[in-house]
């Protein structure tokens, strides 16, 4: 029995206890939901979102680059044509934090602190990392947002999205899409 609880506490005091968890994706690389569940900072609307593996400003290069903006009005309302509309694209980049608690460097410096010992850990109580989203919201000519259920080319804006996404992942060099785009 000494033993268990013994193994139990060493357990329970081996282990980081998170207190903020990032959102993750089950079986999708994206997700489509209302901004403002994501981030409620955000405005009430459809929003398509995913996880931004690479550096801050990449998407604002990456689409700079595939719609010839010339750094003009990047990231807002960028025109694109989907079936035979006008449809246009705006994002944003948020940022979500894992966070946990370091619980054994949490208790080593509070015996050292009872023995009257300075901390040697107070920096390193809590761990935290950084990820970054990007939130794209769609809009068609009448401003009806194309990611809503009802919209008639919500399914066909969710594929251009996607496929978009998979670019922008797949690029390094971003003048490459020029290359590609007069071919």
């Amino acid at each position: 029995m000494n033993r268990l609880v013994f193994l139990l506490f060493i357990l329970v005091f081996s282990s980081c206890i998170p207190t903020q968890i990032a959102p993750k994706f089950k079986n999708k690389t994206y997700k489509v939901t209302l901004a403002k569940k994501f981030e409620r900072t955000l405005e009430r609307e459809m929003a398509f979102i995913f996880k931004d593996p690479k550096d801050a400003e990449e998407f604002y290069k990456y689409l700079n680059k595939k719609f010839q903006l010339q750094h003009k009005d990047v990231g807002t309302n960028v025109p694109f044509q989907l079936n035979n509309e006008t449809l246009y694209l705006s994002y944003t980049e948020i940022s979500r934090n894992d966070t946990s608690i370091n619980l054994p460097l949490v208790a080593v410096d509070a015996k050292r602190q009872a023995n009257g010992n300075s901390s040697l850990f107070e920096r390193s109580h809590t761990s935290n990392n950084e990820h970054w989203y990007i939130v794209i919201t769609v809009y068609d000519e009448q401003i009806e947002n194309c990611l809503k259920n009802t919209h008639r080319l919500k399914d066909k804006t969710i594929e251009y999205l996607k496929a978009l996404q998979m670019e922008y992942f797949k690029v390094q060099n971003y003048d490459e899409l020029l290359l590609n785009k007069k071919s």
